[in-house]
């Protein structure tokens, strides 16, 4: 089973982005044999920026992005939303990887599942 989380909006602001990631490691947690990947697009690719800081006590995105790494999920990122944004590859947490629409579709149609947020 391969499962497709699609991830637009910002990691702060709305929990858009926090509940996606709710799933996907909920998922990593209770079905290990599901591929889970994560495609992060427009502000959404701010979510894979390295050593966030967050207050005490409020959910940290780069912390549950790399539990899912950790987990075996990968996480993609859209290029040229990164482009638009001014990310280079370096600002980016280690194991993300910069993609294309191109793989975006290849994903979608490979998965058994696609969810969006």
């Amino acid at each position: 089973m391969k499962i497709l989380i699609i991830i637009n909006d910002a990691p702060y602001g709305t929990e858009k982005a926090y509940n996606a990631l709710r799933i996907a490691n909920q998922t990593n947690k209770d079905y290990p044999e599901t591929e889970v990947c994560i495609f992060l697009m427009a502000d959404a690719v701010n979510c894979a920026i390295a050593n966030q800081n967050t207050p005490n006590g409020y959910y940290n995105i780069e912390r549950m992005l790399k539990l899912s790494l950790n987990k075996g999920a990968s996480v993609k990122l859209c290029g040229s939303c990164m482009d638009a944004r001014g990310l280079k590859q370096e600002y980016m947490m280690e194991n993300s990887q910069r993609s294309t629409m191109a793989e975006l579709t290849q994903l979608i149609a490979e998965s058994n599942q696609v969810l969006t947020f």
